[in-house]
């Protein structure tokens, strides 16, 4: 079994990586920060004015550690690795699978049976803990909106229906959101859902943590073989790591959606960590930003049970493990992808 490995998330403006012997080496303003061995790093994350020197890129491309670019405020820019891993005959596969209607259907019905069990769990959740904080009414409705969409999901044999579905469950899910924060309410208000520019500070908060993931989950899918840019519930577009996008779905609630509620509820996250821009987009500081890094990766090396494996595994795993999974039934070792569903 593949070993849980760190990601270097790395921030401070002017720094500098370099190679040295086996270890990548941080440095800012000539002075060493960090030190780390190759073998214990499963990817680096640059954030703005962030150097990396030529040996280093080549050195980590050769060792199966991608480095990964963005802007100051987490906007993807570039993504360098070394040759693709896996077998060819794989990815083949799932370039045929991927134009075979019914395959796309069977698939995305998983997908999405991960993503609403799991959008619905969170709504569970919230009413186990909060029940007295929230309006109930509204969170059991919306749970019940979710079990009627999984219901249907056997029945339903089109592609477009099938992502319909996703459109609505994910529409009733975020029309209660702002019920899960129960903390620091009038800071940190939810309306809507706004992406390409978060408008407040909850969304900065969330569009943050999905880049942080849809970074691991592209390398999960990296590391078996698979072709990031090929999906099958969202549909092809050039530039988008669309398959990366579709793994990432069942992650959602119980990984990023659930780092941010604790961010805001435990008051880990203040409303001064946050600033809009003239544009209007909502930003954080570097304090905050490297606070949501911080509990991101103490996330990752929590242990849990996984569902279909029963087995105890870090939950930063889950991605190269959900990865493997879909690969097996591309393959035909299984008959149908196990989506991850927490419980």
């Amino acid at each position: 079994m593949k070993k849980h490995l760190n990601t270097l998330f790395v921030t401070t403006q002017g720094a500098y990586l370099s190679k040295e012997g086996e270890t990548v080496v941080v440095k800012v303003q000539n002075d060493v920060r960090l030190r780390m061995p190759v073998h214990t790093i499963g990817g680096i994350v640059c954030f703005g004015n962030v150097l990396c020197s030529p040996f280093l890129l080549g050195f980590c491309a050769e060792n199966g550690v991608a480095v990964s670019f963005l802007t100051e405020h987490g906007k993807f820019l570039a993504r360098v690795h070394g040759p693709v891993s896996g077998n060819v005959l794989l990815r083949r596969t799932q370039y045929r699978k991927a134009d075979d209607s019914k395959a796309c259907v069977e698939i995305v019905r998983s997908v999405l049976a991960g993503k609403l069990a799991n959008s619905r769990t969170v709504l569970q959740r919230v009413l186990r803990d909060h029940g007295e904080k929230v309006d109930s009414s509204a969170i059991k409705e919306a749970s019940s909106g979710m079990t009627r969409y999984l219901e249907r999901l056997g029945r339903e044999k089109d592609l477009d229906t099938l992502r319909g579905i996703e459109g609505n469950a994910a529409s009733i899910y975020f029309n209660v959101f702002n019920e899960f924060i129960t903390a620091q309410k009038e800071d940190f208000s939810f309306a809507e859902r706004s992406r390409r520019p978060p408008l407040d500070n909850v969304n900065a908060l969330l569009s943050f943590v999905y880049t942080l993931t849809m970074h691991d989950v592209r390398s999960a899918l990296e590391s078996v073989g698979l072709d990031p840019a090929v999906g099958f519930l969202h549909r092809d577009r050039p530039g988008r790591p669309r398959l990366a996008q579709d793994r990432m779905e069942e992650f959602r609630p119980f990984l990023a959606d659930r780092l941010v509620l604790s961010l805001i509820n435990l008051k880990k996250v203040r409303k001064s960590g946050f600033r809009r821009t003239d544009s209007g987009a909502v930003i954080m500081s570097d304090e905050t930003r490297k606070e949501v890094l911080v509990t991101y990766q103490t996330r990752k090396q929590e242990e849990m049970v996984h569902p279909f494996l029963e087995e105890k595994v870090h939950v930063g795993m889950l991605f190269h493990i959900q990865a493997l999974l879909f690969a097996r039934v591309l393959r035909g070792d299984l008959d149908a992808y196990p989506p991850f569903i927490w419980k």
